[in-house]
């Protein structure tokens, strides 16, 4: 148990034997359930065909919504940054998971990822934009990059979400980058 939990991210072999030892200390109230969820989870969820999302359907709940907008595509980098959007609740578009980035030090290319799915979706007539999503770092950026040069030849807006300051954010406390996005993506 403790060597499969210091496998998960976050966790390390002493973390992951302080909640191996939590879990056997409450079998019933934790372990037992816990397993349970798992094996629950192993026979029922499953990659959605459409967007990459993880759903106990397929296409996943997101996907076969009826009111959602069809017209936009929102490409992130993983599931996890799928749900964040999904938290916000502002965004009722369709999502996109990519399935990481590009990189050439980890010998991540783009066969590696979903893009070539993406770019069958945004060549779809009804697409009319497709959000790059995607995390601000070098590999984010350079996916990005790749994105849109394969989407230069469709006729689709592609947008990118605004680097800068955040919401409750103070200057002092922010990295050049950060400061240099922020002015130049001023509004």
């Amino acid at each position: 148990m403790i060597d499969f939990l210091s496998k998960l991210p976050g966790f390390g072999p002493r973390s992951a034997r302080r909640a191996a030892l939590h879990l056997l200390k409450k079998p019933d109230q934790l372990l037992a359930p816990l397993a349970a969820a798992l094996a629950d989870a192993a026979s029922k969820v499953r990659q959605c065909s459409t967007c990459g999302s993880f759903d106990t359907i397929d296409p996943c709940a997101i996907c076969a919504a009826p009111g959602r907008d069809e017209t936009i595509i929102c490409a992130v980098e993983e599931v996890g940054d799928l749900w964040a959007m999904e938290r916000s609740g502002v965004f009722r578009g369709r999502y996109h998971v990519v399935g990481g980035a590009l990189s050439a030090l980890d010998g991540v290319g783009p066969e590696d990822l979903n893009i070539g799915r993406l770019i069958d979706r945004a060549a779809q007539p009804h697409v009319q934009e497709v959000i790059l999503a995607l995390n601000a770092t070098v590999d984010g950026q350079t996916t990005a990059h790749y994105i849109t040069d394969r989407l230069s030849h469709l006729e689709v807006k592609v947008t990118h979400l605004a680097h800068g300051v955040p919401v409750g954010g103070e200057l002092d406390h922010l990295d050049d980058g950060t400061i240099a996005a922020a002015l130049a993506s001023r509004r």
